[in-house]
C-alpha cells in the first residue's frame, strides 16, 4: 500500500464540472480507485500559490497512473507526487483552507 501527497493545478475552467462530479458522487463506482479518488478530493487543501494539495493511496506504477487518465488530467495540470506515510499528507496539509469549501 502506498500513499501519496499529490499536488496539482487546477484547470479553472474545469472546476464548475469537477465541483458537480463530486457532488454526484460520479468517481465512487471507478475501480479500483474511486473511493479513494473521491475521498482525496473532497478533502483537498488549497496551497499558497493556488495548487491543490491532497493525499491519496494508490498501488499503479507510475503513481496515479489510472487516475490521471480517468479523471485528474482532465481536471488538473501539472501533476506532482510525493511518497509519504499514510496520513502525513493530511497533516502536511491540514492548516491551509479546503479547496472545495462546500462538499464534505
Amino acid at each position: 500500500m502506498a500513499f501519496y501527497l499529490v499536488s496539482a493545478r487546477p484547470r479553472s475552467d474545469k472546476m464548475e464540472e469537477l465541483t458537480r462530479k463530486l457532488t454526484e458522487e460520479a468517481f465512487l463506482a471507478l475501480r479500483p480507485f474511486g473511493r479513494a479518488l473521491t475521498k482525496g478530493l473532497l478533502g483537498a487543501r488549497t496551497g499558497k500559490d493556488g495548487t491543490v494539495l491532497w493525499e491519496e493511496e494508490d498501488y499503479c506504477s507510475p503513481p496515479l497512473a489510472q487516475e490521471r487518465s480517468a479523471v485528474l488530467d482532465r481536471y488538473f495540470e501539472s501533476l506532482d507526487v510525493e511518497m509519504v506515510k499514510e496520513g502525513e499528507g493530511w497533516k502536511r496539509i491540514a492548516h491551509l483552507p479546503r479547496f472545495f469549501s462546500g462538499l464534505s
